[in-house]
């Protein structure tokens, strides 16, 4: 609900913008609100985790992704993700938000998505998602590539990438996942 406006303002912009193909890089625009500020008056941490799924959203809108996902019954979640911050972004600063995949595994996608102000990258994040079908379960992502045509060897996973998935998983829902400090 953060981000509720901002949600509804970037799904109109999104469907009136150009056409993209899913491995496409995806550029947003935004601006740095008062509401993005914390304490320290630059935009806080977690809003451009928020950001990000709008950044996401448009390039899943831009390429004709959501528009099939939702006929499906599919829709996404995030499974792991990290940032690295550079710079700061100040109030009122003009930014955009560059949203490309990858790479895929067996279960899921990972998006690279970067903070720029005039081509300079003030943050980079990396995200897996994986899909959830609206009447419980899991999609495979042959599944969800199969229903959009996309080809996924067009985007091979960097190892490390892969690694870092494998370090930071937890269990499966269905398994325990006890809150133990060693």
């Amino acid at each position: 609900m953060n981000l509720f406006f901002r949600t509804l303002v970037q799904l109109l912009r999104s469907r009136r913008a150009s056409r993209l193909g899913m491995h496409d890089v995806g550029r947003t625009p935004f601006h740095v609100l008062p509401t993005d500020l914390d304490v320290l008056g630059h935009m806080n941490n977690g809003v451009y985790l928020s950001i990000m799924d709008l950044g996401r959203l448009d390039l899943m809108i831009r390429a004709g992704a959501w528009a099939r996902l939702r006929e499906l019954g599919y829709y996404p979640v995030v499974s792991n993700q990290t940032i690295s911050y550079r710079k700061s972004l100040q109030p009122w600063q003009r930014f955009d938000v560059e949203t490309r995949i990858a790479g895929y595994d067996a279960k899921g996608v990972f998006v690279e998505q970067r903070f720029v102000v005039g081509g300079e990258i003030y943050a980079q994040a990396f995200m897996r998602g994986r899909f959830l079908k609206k009447s419980g379960g899991t999609v495979s992502i042959g599944e969800v590539a199969d229903a959009l045509g996309v080809d996924m060897t067009e985007r091979q996973l960097p190892a490390w990438l892969a690694r870092w998935s494998d370090d930071v998983v937890l269990p499966a829902t269905r398994a325990e996942a006890p809150s133990v400090w060693s």
